[in-house]
C-alpha cells in the first residue's frame, strides 16, 4: 500500500492550526478525509494502521483524532480503550468512522470514549462540521478549567492565574510545583503513579522524570508547611492528595 503523500511526520496544514490525526487503512477514505479537513484550516496528518496511531498520538498530541473503526490488527475499539487510558491521550476527542450502523457497534465505541461517531459512506461537510463542533466545545472546555478554582482544605488554586493560595496567604511554587498540586487537587483521594504524575506535569523550568517527581514532592511538601501532609505517599504506586 502506498501511502507516502500521507506521511505521519510530514502533516500538511498551516503551522498552528488545530491538528487532527486521521486513522483509516482505506488510501480513498484517507485521502478523502484529508483533502476535506485541509480545506477547513486543520493541520492534518494520517496513519493507516492502529500501531501507527497510537504511537504517533502519543508523540504529535493531535486536537483531535478521527478513527476509523475497522482497522487490521489493533482495531478501532483498542485503539480508542488504550488512549482513552492514556494520561498523555486521555483528553483528546475522538470521532469515530464505522461501516457498522448497529446501536451496539456505537455503544460500545462511546464506552471505550468515543466522543462522537459517523457512519460509512458519510457527507464530507457533515464530517467537518463535528470536527468544528466537537473542537469548539473542547476550547470552552480547557477555557471553563482555566476559570475554574480548585479549592479544597484551605489550599485555593487558581489555573487560569497560575496561583495558589494557602489560608489566604499567596504561595511561590515553580511551574512544575504548581502542575503537580493542581494535578493532585483535582481529584482528592485518587492515587496516581510516578509515570502518571510525569505525562500529566512535564514542567518547563526543567525536564520532569520519575525520580525527580519525589524531589517536587518534596519540595512542595516543604512550601506547604503543615500542610504538607496533604500531599500523601500511597506504597507501591506513587501519590495522592487527601481526600
Amino acid at each position: 500500500m502506498d501511502t507516502g503523500r500521507l506521511q505521519t511526520h510530514n502533516p500538511t496544514g498551516p503551522e498552528g492550526a488545530p491538528r487532527i490525526l486521521v486513522v483509516d487503512d482505506e488510501d480513498d477514505l484517507l485521502e478523502l478525509v484529508r483533502y476535506n479537513l485541509a480545506k477547513s484550516g486543520y493541520q492534518i496528518s494520517c496513519v493507516s494502521s492502529g500501531e501507527d496511531a497510537l504511537s504517533h498520538a502519543r508523540q504529535w498530541i493531535p486536537d483531535l483524532i478521527v478513527l476509523d473503526l475497522m482497522l487490521p490488527a489493533v482495531d478501532g475499539l483498542e485503539v480508542c480503550r488504550r488512549l482513552k487510558a492514556d494520561a498523555k491521550t486521555r483528553e483528546i476527542p475522538i470521532i469515530m468512522l464505522t461501516a457498522k450502523s448497529e446501536e451496539s457497534d456505537v455503544v460500545r465505541g462511546l464506552e471505550r470514549g468515543a466522543d462522537d461517531y459517523i457512519t460509512k459512506p458519510f457527507s464530507p461537510r457533515v464530517l467537518a462540521a463535528r470536527v468544528k463542533a466537537l473542537l469548539r466545545r473542547q476550547e470552552a472546555l480547557r477555557a471553563s478549567e482555566l476559570e475554574t478554582t480548585i479549592d479544597v482544605h484551605e489550599l485555593s488554586i487558581h489555573p487560569g492565574r497560575h496561583e495558589v493560595t494557602l489560608a489566604g496567604k499567596l504561595l511561590d511554587l515553580t511551574y512544575t510545583e504548581f502542575a503537580l498540586l493542581a494535578f493532585l487537587a483535582k481529584r482528592p483521594g485518587w492515587a496516581y503513579t510516578r509515570m502518571q504524575i510525569v505525562d500529566a506535569v512535564k514542567g518547563e523550568d526543567y525536564p520532569v522524570t520519575e525520580r525527580s517527581v519525589d524531589v517536587q514532592v518534596a519540595g512542595l511538601r516543604k512550601k506547604l508547611g503543615r500542610f504538607g501532609s496533604y500531599v500523601e505517599t500511597v506504597r507501591g504506586v506513587g501519590y495522592r492528595f487527601r481526600a
